[in-house]
């Protein structure tokens, strides 16, 4: 696993503060979420994993260099 510069995860932070909403697009977890789940971004830790609670009630986190999530309007 590769960890995310300071500087990344200062543009991480940025584009995903907490109450963004995002929808998933790839997660590589026989657990995850269907892709085209939405859920709303609690914040990103220090290795670069967005932290999102997903509307179905998963909590697995969107995996930084892993996984993969856009934003999305409301």
């Amino acid at each position: 696993m590769r960890l995310p510069s300071k500087e990344t995860l200062t543009l991480l932070r940025m584009r995903y503060p907490a109450g963004t909403r995002v929808e998933l697009i790839r997660m590589d977890d026989p657990q995850a979420p269907p892709v085209g789940t939405k859920g709303t971004v609690l914040g990103v830790d220090d290795v670069g994993s967005i932290l999102v609670a997903w509307d179905n009630g998963s909590g697995l986190n969107v995996a930084f260099g892993e996984d993969v999530c856009r934003k999305v309007k409301g």
